[in-house]
């Protein structure tokens, strides 16, 4: 199963339809322009049921294979949207949209998913079913869990869930993959410190929010190098000191802390956001202050399940060769884990090459990949339902 000869002939085809996607991106669950494209083409390829809004806007494609002797389902999943960011990369495709920009690469996901939907409608080379899954709102809106709950699961009867995400720095169509926790829970967290503002030239009138505050941001660090197993994972970034004054003479009354914590365990977590609590609000109690927290869980841990990171993993080899089963997980959130909780599956990676890394304005998608992507896409439902 290496690349498919169908999907090179693909190529120039699926490249358009990429390059039209990063033309034209769309944030959150306002894929709407996306969304009708995809339908549209799913449609054109002969999909056997397209349904459109699913989780507010996604898009889910049903495809039968030649039998179905085996009962079997496996999903497909693609993510549509972009981010809020300025692109810098000077293509000739580069985006439309100011400050709009597909700069981790989903314009990609979609384009593969869509190669493989087409090979899959054309040759139907399975005993079961395959259902691809279009996803809106992967960039903070949990679209994943809106799929999930607007109920994916159970419509379709997906047994089994499989996703990819490009990479840069891993070498372009190669694979990376590791069986249990591949990407981060990422929890966000505000904390407003609140004292007694009053003039700078007197700060023993004032309770001052500024000097609490940055005694906060520095304790923070404490839980993971002091509480948290070194052998275990785990962030806390503060990444927004926002005080209510902007002079220079005077102590703000209050100042609000923005930040993230990210782990890799469910244990991790729970001590993530007790310590947060527990050293913001002792810290400020101590100098008299009051500090109140908003801890906002966010996605999941993304975890491969085993037997899946194998069945995947097998596939990827036979279409790249050797692939890495070493790599690192990744401490950013992917909203696929919600998911990877209802049914078993694995998440890979897919090489990017030398390009800027997701989510900068230079990042761009290497079409040379889509070969490889959307033949691991098409190959796990051969491999997982084979012909009868």
């Amino acid at each position: 199963m290496p690349v498919k000869n169908r999907m090179a002939e693909l190529l120039p085809e699926i490249t358009a339809w990429r390059r039209d996607f990063h033309e034209n991106p769309e944030l959150l669950y306002e894929v709407h322009r996306t969304a009708g494209k995809v339908a549209e083409l799913l449609r054109s390829f002969g999909v056997d049921e397209v349904v459109e809004g699913v989780g507010r806007t996604g898009v889910v494609g049903v495809i039968k294979g030649r039998s179905d002797s085996s009962g079997r389902v496996i999903g497909l999943r693609a993510d549509m949207d972009a981010l809020p960011i300025n692109e810098i990369t000077g293509v000739d495709y580069a985006s439309k949209t100011p400050g709009v920009m597909h700069a981790c690469g989903h314009d990609g996901h979609t384009a593969m998913l869509l190669g493989a939907a087409r090979y899959l409608a054309e040759t139907r080379n399975f005993d079961g079913t395959a259902v691809v899954i279009f996803q809106p709102a992967e960039e903070g809106g949990a679209g994943g869990l809106a799929m999930v709950e607007d109920g994916l699961v159970d419509r379709w009867g997906i047994q089994e869930f499989y996703g990819m995400h490009n990479m840069p720095g891993i070498p372009t169509g190669s694979f990376a993959i590791r069986e249990g926790a591949m990407m981060a829970a990422a929890d966000q967290f505000d904390i407003v410190v609140t004292g007694k503002g009053g003039h700078a030239a007197k700060p023993h009138e004032c309770i001052d929010t500024t000097l609490v505050s940055a005694q906060i941001i520095v304790a923070l660090q404490s839980i993971v190098s002091r509480n948290i197993d070194p052998l275990k994972n785990a962030v806390v970034s503060v990444c927004v000191v926002q005080t209510d004054s902007t002079a220079h003479n005077v102590i703000p009354q209050t100042v609000t802390l923005k930040g993230t914590a990210r782990s890799l365990d469910a244990g991790v977590r729970d001590q993530l956001e007790a310590g947060i609590r527990r050293v913001s609000e002792n810290i400020a109690a101590a100098f008299g202050a009051t500090a109140d927290i908003d801890y906002r869980r966010g996605y999941p841990v993304t975890v491969n399940h085993a037997d899946a990171t194998e069945h995947a993993a097998n596939v990827a080899r036979e279409v790249a060769g050797d692939i890495d089963m070493t790599v690192q997980p990744m401490m950013g959130g992917e909203d696929f884990s919600y998911m990877l909780e209802q049914r078993p599956g694995a998440y890979i990676f897919v090489g990017n090459g030398d390009t800027a890394m997701v989510h900068h304005p230079a990042y761009n998608f290497d079409d040379d990949a889509i070969p490889a992507g959307s033949s691991w896409y098409a190959g796990m439902v051969e491999a997982r339902m084979p012909a009868a």
